[in-house]
């Protein structure tokens, strides 16, 4: 018999259109393995997560951009179809903060977590997470927030070059632009340039000192804050390897106790009251050794399926288990074991994994999004291919900051020095320096 509630659904929401969004199958898989009916409502075309024999339907997502009221209807339209009350299961930043603002409005045909005010809106907003960790006393790379194309140049000489800039609101990047969500500049001229797209961006933007990667610095923690804020399901992992190598999504992650990690983790989402799933992001300082806060993610990251425990439970049954009033079984940890995405580390998912594995499209069970993945991957893989043989690249304008939210530990490469006009380092956010 399943320990989970399965007369009770699970719809997945995510308005965000990356086809190659492997933690959508790892949500599928979890819920369908243990008997629940499962909803996708996401781009269906191209998507390897349609060929999963655990989907009951997918259903058309919202517009990117979408408003509220519209992806009100959307979800609407998905509660009539089931017709009866759904766990409902955010996917991507954009799609959290929807529904942290639609809660009352929703109910009662989804359940979810009683989350205090627009709290899943805040953390995501980069330039709110600054002032979040500064009240909690949780190191967070020191953060200036230009309010003038002058102050974002002078505030990439403050930081020291070079330095990362972020959009408060990553969710709001129209796409087609050549904007990203993240990007290093290397200039004073291209924070100034990159202040210049605030508009055209959806918010402000930020600077941050950059902290190199290296062997061991950059971790993760998932979690679920339970309704008596226990965090459970969850656990913190180191990133092995990244796609692009140092500052992007984990391709290879592996399970590894870290009490550091962990205490921060939970120390914060108890000061804020938060309750559901979370999933963030930590750099370790080469300098201090101490662990800044990059990203707080209010929905599962990626590869929250490495912290399956001998229980089965991960931060998905957990929070399906909490919201249908099911106790959350009490299993054993399982240390040493990893997560490999297989287009993106190939060579890692052939080698023996002692500690056990967890492959982000491959399973047994489940063959088909595996399939599918390698011919849509090829597809795409051509296609770049093609795109930088057939002309120069596009050249994508930099700009500026705006004020200084948090002040903290000096930057690591000491103070900032003249630095030549270079190519800016552009990451998706899939690639950027957080666990998708």
């Amino acid at each position: 018999m399943s320990l989970l509630d399965i007369r009770v659904p699970a719809v997945l929401l995510r308005i965000d259109r990356n086809p190659f969004h492997h933690g959508t199958l790892g949500a599928v898989r979890s819920l369908g393995r243990a008997g629940v009916e499962v909803h996708v409502v996401a781009d269906s075309a191209g998507s390897p997560v349609r060929s999963s024999r655990f989907v009951c339907q997918m259903h058309p997502p919202p517009a990117p951009g979408a408003s509220p009221g519209e992806i009100a209807g959307a979800l609407r339209r998905v509660a009539a179809r089931i017709a009866r009350p759904a766990v409902l299961i955010p996917m991507d930043d954009a799609s959290a903060v929807a529904v942290g603002r639609l809660g009352d409005e929703l109910a009662p045909s989804y359940l979810l977590p009683q989350q205090p005010g627009a709290l899943s809106e805040r953390v995501a907003d980069k330039a709110e997470l600054a002032a979040l960790c500064a009240a909690a006393d949780i190191p967070h790379p020191v953060t200036l927030i230009p309010e003038s194309p002058a102050q974002a140049a002078s505030a990439a000489w403050q930081l020291g070059l070079p330095v990362v800039a972020k959009w408060s609101r990553p969710w709001l990047v129209p796409a087609g632009t050549g904007l990203r969500s993240t990007v290093v500049v290397h200039s004073a001229q291209e924070a100034r340039e990159l202040f210049l797209r605030a508009d055209e961006a959806g918010s402000r933007l930020l600077l941050q000192a950059f902290l190199p990667s290296g062997s061991d610095r950059d971790w993760f923690f998932h979690g679920y804050a339970d309704r008596s804020g226990a965090v459970r399901g969850g656990g913190s992992g180191r990133k092995q390897r990244a796609w692009p190598r140092g500052a992007g999504l984990t391709a290879v992650g592996r399970w590894t106790p870290n009490p550091q990690v962990q205490a921060l983790a939970e120390r914060l989402t108890a000061s804020l009251g938060y309750r559901g799933i979370f999933d963030l992001d930590f750099r370790r300082c080469g300098t201090t050794g101490s662990y800044h806060l990059l990203d707080f993610n209010p929905r599962p990251g990626a590869q929250f399926r490495l912290f399956a425990d001998s229980a089965g439970l991960d931060v998905v049954r957990a929070l399906h288990l909490d919201l249908t009033h099911r106790p959350l079984p009490d299993g054993s940890p399982r240390p040493g074991r990893s997560f490999v995405v297989e287009n993106y580390a190939p060579l890692s998912a052939l080698r023996p994994a002692l500690g056990g594995r967890e492959l982000a499209w491959h399973a047994p069970d489940d063959p088909g999004p595996g399939r599918a993945m390698w011919g849509l991957w090829g597809l795409h893989v051509l296609r770049k291919v093609r795109e930088r043989l057939g002309g120069p690249a596009p050249v994508v304008r930099t700009a500026e900051a705006r004020v200084v939210r948090q002040a903290g530990e000096s930057h690591p490469n000491g103070p900032a020095k003249p630095a030549e006009l270079s190519k800016l380092t552009e990451l998706t956010d899939d690639e950027k320096a957080s666990s998708c």
